[in-house]
């Protein structure tokens, strides 16, 4: 996958940007007034004040002339290569490479790395590369008091802007990676999120549903004593009776389909379930895909198992399903599905006949967008999503989850197990 295709947009967040550029114009502020008012060093103090102020004029800018948000990858751009020239003027003054703030050049670069796109992020560093190695060799002298007994090797000299640089590619390095990661982390539980809240809604109608049975109720009935009062008048008439006859089986009818959809708990209610078990849950998600597939599904219950019921929950549904769905998708020709439950442990054990998980996969089983490398699983190699959704569902609802190769199937193996305690307290 290319790195562009991960996340197609990215920004700095104002409010923190904001808050560390105040954070670090009153360090600068601070440092050099110590230094002239307490040390009484000589240096260009005047013009350095004059380059703070400008920061503080570009902070005031973002925060009363702009009003976005977030600042685009241009616009970040722009404000940190600000940063980074005005610290450089201010090393170029007091010392060039020599002076123990330098570390703080770096700054603006490697925190850029985890917000900004690979492009922005990458001339950033070279421009900052740039300056460090210029001020290697133009810089003004250190402070007086200073300078006067201050003597360098040439060697250590030169290592501190070649260690500079080499900090900087590194930082920057794990920065852009970790950024990668959280943003695809990010997408990956937006797009969770999106399908819990599809399923909520779907929750919803039925009970908007059941709320619809209520209010169809009264005129329902109305309708129907007026059409057995209208066969009783008209049974004479074979002409009317007929029609009158399928009014009323039709009103019969209506009275039958909203009856099941009704909240009334002494009528069996097919569509919500409130308390079910395990076994219940795999059975209703098993048949969704036997609807759909032409792959066989094997289902084992342990014999004298006691399956203990527990409240539903989408997200275990959901959970449940993208494994069984990635089984169903890998699989040659069938899966097997069981499930064990005893006094203090309910496990579910999903295999197939596939090829298994490769390797690589395995290493970083998961991770959301992960692909197999080898040809022959390009075709059905996906992103890691449906098992980063389903671990993180489950994971959610106390379950602990291992995956690996069946030594007995030959594909790939899921253990997904509760303690009985966890799934009463969901």
């Amino acid at each position: 996958m290319k790195f562009l295709e991960t996340s197609k947009y990215y920004s700095l967040n104002k409010a923190t940007y904001i808050k560390l550029r105040w954070i670090a114009i009153i360090g600068q502020l601070l440092t050099i007034n110590v230094v002239k008012f307490i040390f009484t060093f000589d240096f260009n103090f005047i013009f350095c004040n004059l380059i703070i102020l400008a920061g503080v004029f570009s902070n005031l800018y973002l925060i009363y002339f702009y009003k976005e948000t977030n600042l685009n990858s241009k616009l970040a751009f722009f404000f940190l290569n600000l940063d980074i020239f005005q610290i450089t003027i201010l090393l170029y003054l007091t010392g060039g490479v020599i002076n123990p703030f330098i570390i703080f050049l770096i700054i603006p670069c490697v925190f850029s790395s985890t917000y900004l796109d690979i492009k922005t992020n990458l001339l950033l560093v070279l421009i900052t590369i740039s300056l460090i190695i210029f001020m290697t060799f133009f810089n003004e002298d250190f402070p007086q008091a200073l300078n006067e007994n201050f003597n360098i090797n040439d060697y250590y000299y030169y290592s501190v802007p070649i260690a500079l640089c080499v900090a900087l590619i590194f930082l920057n390095f794990f920065g852009l990676q970790f950024g990668v990661e959280a943003k695809i982390r990010k997408e990956a539980l937006d797009k969770m999120q999106e399908m819990i809240a599809q399923e909520h809604e779907l929750s919803s109608l039925g009970g908007q549903a059941a709320a619809a049975a209520h209010s169809f109720g009264t005129p329902l009935s109305t309708i129907k004593i007026i059409s057995q009062d209208l066969l009783e008048q008209l049974k004479d008439n074979d002409l009317l009776k007929k029609d009158v006859e399928l009014l009323v089986s039709q009103v019969n009818r209506c009275n039958d389909i909203l009856k099941k959809l009704t909240l009334n708990p002494i009528i069996e209610d097919e569509f919500i379930d409130n308390n079910i078990t395990i076994k219940e849950y795999i059975t209703e998600i098993v048949k969704s895909f036997e609807e759909i597939s032409n792959k066989k599904f094997i289902l084992n219950y342990q014999k004298n198992s006691k399956y203990i019921t527990f409240t539903k929950s989408i997200e275990i549904v959901y959970g449940l399903r993208n494994f069984i769905g990635n089984a169903n998708k890998f699989a040659k020709e069938k899966i097997y599905i069981t499930v064990k439950n005893d006094e203090n442990i309910v496990r579910v054990i999903i295999e197939d006949d596939g090829m298994g998980f490769s390797r690589e996969v395995l290493n970083k089983i998961g991770v959301p967008f992960i692909k197999s490398l080898k040809k022959k699983d390009k075709s059905k190699s996906g992103l890691g999503l449906g098992i980063f959704i389903g671990k993180t569902l489950l994971e959610k609802n106390q379950a602990k989850i291992s995956l690996k190769n069946s030594t007995i199937h030959g594909g790939a193996e899921v253990n997904i197990s509760w303690k009985n305690n966890d799934l009463l307290n969901i």
